[in-house]
């Protein structure tokens, strides 16, 4: 019996290794990316100072007047979107475009109109650490699988991690839950590897499976399929308008409507946006979001852009109150990854699980290195034995 277990133990051992190898550079990776896109709006907040307005006593200028001035701003570029925020930040117009490739934001101060700000956000430290964290700065359909592979590495290293961990006996235990700090080098970080690594993965498992929802289609949907009892996954689509030119003739543009419309709907949003329709026959769309900090409860919702009536859809982006349990899951995905979810102490908890999920590899392939060295040296000792024998 105590054969077989230590058998199992070694494979299990060289498994651990050597994916780790494999994958080590791309969790440190993660990892250190993961740290700062934990505290993104934080770090925001006092590096932009362009979205902050002093709070004035009249209305924001429409949609529509918003455009007009973007549009001066970024002559021959299409507006994608505005969104309106407290009445002490500025407003967002977002122009972006898949072909050509282009993405900017122009901030307005929402009272005058006046610009504050055009930023390219292709050249945003957020948006390259972003494209880092995902695609490894390289072509999607290359770099997001290789980043999920990596990630679907990292959670069998966590399990082969934890089997590795688990003690021997209730004496081994104690050596388990704290790190030897007055030891030798070598065995403080065998301690830091071990012991922060069994502390760490029951955080570092639900940022390492939220990933794995955003870099695998299959794992997505499998998610969805078990937490609905069966369900698939309604992937995401968008509705369409019905042409009716005799509506184009509307005194105030639909953009508007659909704002003050909004507004009178959500009195207390955080977040109000309204999307620029990009063709004649697209539907209107328009978020709104109670917090600024998360954004699994926010409804996201679908018009005709000529009567402005409601278009339902049946995935997951729609009425908050229409979720299932499924779908609010699924909502929350991205919260959970960067632990907004709880607040600031889930952030701190995403943040040092990062951290520590970055050391894990630098720790591990030490002491790789250690025991190969250590081996290395102890061959001529053993061979002089045995000649001395």
């Amino acid at each position: 019996m105590g054969t077989k277990k230590k058998d199992l133990k070694y494979w299990i051992g060289k498994i651990h290794l050597w994916l780790g190898l494999g994958s080590g550079l791309i969790v440190l990776f993660l990892g250190l990316t993961g740290c700062i896109l934990a505290f993104q709006h934080e770090i925001e907040s006092v590096t932009t100072p362009y979205r902050y307005i002093k709070n004035e006593q009249r209305p924001f200028l429409p949609p529509s007047a918003l455009k007009a001035a973007a549009e001066k701003a970024l002559p021959g570029k299409h507006p994608h979107s505005v969104s309106f925020f407290p009445k002490d930040r500025a407003a967002e117009v977002a122009f972006y475009a898949a072909v050509p490739e282009y993405y900017y934001i122009v901030y307005f101060n929402p009272y005058s109109g006046q610009v504050l700000k055009v930023k390219d956000m292709n050249r945003d430290f957020f948006r390259i650490v972003i494209m880092g964290h995902y695609y490894l700065w390289l072509p999607p359909a290359i770099g997001q699988p290789i980043v999920a592979s990596a990630t679907l590495i990292f959670v069998i290293m966590l399990i082969t991690g934890l089997v590795l961990w688990w003690p021997k006996n209730r004496a081994a235990s104690k050596q388990r839950f704290s790190v030897k700090w007055n030891a030798r080098w070598r065995r403080v970080n065998y301690d830091l590897h071990n012991v922060l690594g069994f502390y760490v993965s029951w955080v570092i498992i639900f940022i390492a499976l939220t990933g794995l929802v955003m870099g695998f289609q299959w794992f997505a949907k499998t998610v969805y399929w078990t937490s609905s009892g069966g369900k698939s996954l309604v992937e995401y689509y968008e509705p369409f308008s019905k042409k009716n030119t005799a509506a184009l003739a509307a005194a105030t543009p639909v953009t508007d409507r659909l704002w003050e419309k909004m507004k009178a709907d959500y009195p207390k949003a955080q977040f109000l946006e309204i999307h620029y329709p990009e063709s004649d026959t697209a539907a209107i769309s328009a978020v709104a979001n109670p917090d600024l900090d998360t954004y699994w409860k926010q409804d996201i919702l679908y018009f005709d852009q000529y009567t402005l009536q409601e278009i339902p859809v049946t995935h997951s982006y729609n009425r908050f109150a229409k979720a299932s349990a499924a779908d609010k899951l699924a909502r929350m995905n991205y919260d959970i990854h960067v632990g907004a979810i709880l607040g600031l102490p889930g952030k701190i908890m995403a943040f040092c699980a990062s951290l520590i999920a970055a050391s894990l590899p630098v720790t591990g392939v030490y002491i790789w290195w250690g025991r190969r060295h250590k081996k290395s040296k102890g061959k001529p000792v053993a061979a002089q034995q045995v000649a001395m024998a």
